[in-house]
């Protein structure tokens, strides 16, 4: 792993705990990535709340 994906991977951590806001977000990695964290982001949301009800 790059220096440049590690960084990447520490923002997007930051973003889905929810301490980094999407226009923080945006000025970090741009409004491309910014769009798929997002939605990788609902998915997470979404499969956790599948697996709660599930147990």
């Amino acid at each position: 792993m790059t220096d440049e994906d590690a960084v990447s991977q520490e923002i997007a951590a930051a973003y889905y705990d929810d301490e980094v806001s999407v226009e923080q977000l945006k000025i970090l990695v741009g409004a491309e990535e910014v769009a798929n964290l997002r939605v990788l982001k609902q998915q997470l949301d979404e499969n956790f709340i599948d697996e709660v009800a599930d147990a």
